[in-house]
C-alpha cells in the first residue's frame, strides 16, 4: 500500500471538494492492516532551506521561492493527515521531487519486503501517483490504482489518466472493490 503526499497541507488545499477522500482512505488502510499488508506513506519534505531544490526545477523551484507553499511542508501541515490513522506498524518514506522513488529509499524497502504488487493512491493524479506508476511499470511491478482515493486540480486530467493511461498499465478500482477483494468477499 503507498499512501502517497496525504499530508495536511496538501490534503487541506487539494482536498476541499472531497470529504469522503480521507475515510475511504482509512478504509483501505485499516483492511490492509488487519491481513497484515505494508503500509508505506510517502510525503514530501525539505530540509531547512530547501537545500534539495534546484532553481531549475519549474515544479519546486516554485516552492523554495514561496514561504507560503513551504509552510505546507514543514510542522502539522507537513505530516501525514492525521484521519489517514498513522500506525506504528506503518513504514514513512520522505521524497524531494515527484515521484517516491526518485532519491528515496522505496525501492530497498520494497526489495527488503520482497514485494511485487503495490497499490497506489494520493494527491495529484498527475504528480506522484502518474510519476510512480510509470517508475513501478517500468520496474515491473504489478501495480492496483485506487481511482476515488486519487485527486487532481484538473478533473479531466484525473479522468483521462484513470480511463485511458493507466489502464495500459495497472489495474484501476475504486476503494469499495480493493476493500472486498482485501476482505474475501469477492
Amino acid at each position: 500500500m503507498l499512501s502517497m503526499d496525504l499530508q495536511a497541507g496538501i490534503v487541506s488545499q487539494f482536498a476541499k471538494g472531497d470529504a469522503g477522500l480521507i475515510p475511504r482512505v482509512a478504509g483501505i488502510l485499516a483492511e490492509a492492516r488487519k491481513r497484515e499488508m505494508t503500509v508505506i506513506h510517502v510525503r514530501v519534505g525539505f530540509r531547512p532551506g530547501l537545500p534539495e531544490v534546484s532553481a531549475r526545477n519549474a515544479l519546486f523551484g516554485q516552492i523554495r521561492e514561496n514561504p507560503r507553499w513551504q509552510k505546507l511542508f514543514e510542522g502539522p501541515l507537513g505530516e501525514v493527515h492525521p484521519g489517514v490513522g498513522v500506525q506504528e506498524s506503518d513504514i514513512i518514506v520522505t521524497k524531494h521531487r515527484v515521484d517516491a522513488f526518485y532519491a528515496t529509499d522505496l525501492e530497498m524497502i520494497l526489495r527488503a519486503k520482497e514485494m511485487d504488487t503495490l497499490v497506489l493512491f494520493g494527491i495529484a493524479t498527475s504528480g506522484v501517483v502518474l510519476s510512480t506508476l510509470l517508475h513501478a511499470s517500468d520496474a515491473d511491478y504489478r501495480i492496483i490504482v485506487v481511482k476515488d482515493c486519487c485527486l487532481d486540480q484538473e478533473a479531466e486530467v484525473h479522468a483521462c489518466l484513470m480511463d485511458k493511461i493507466f489502464p495500459r498499465r495497472a489495474t484501476v478500482v475504486t476503494a469499495e472493490e480493493i476493500v472486498k477483494v482485501m476482505a474475501g468477499s469477492v
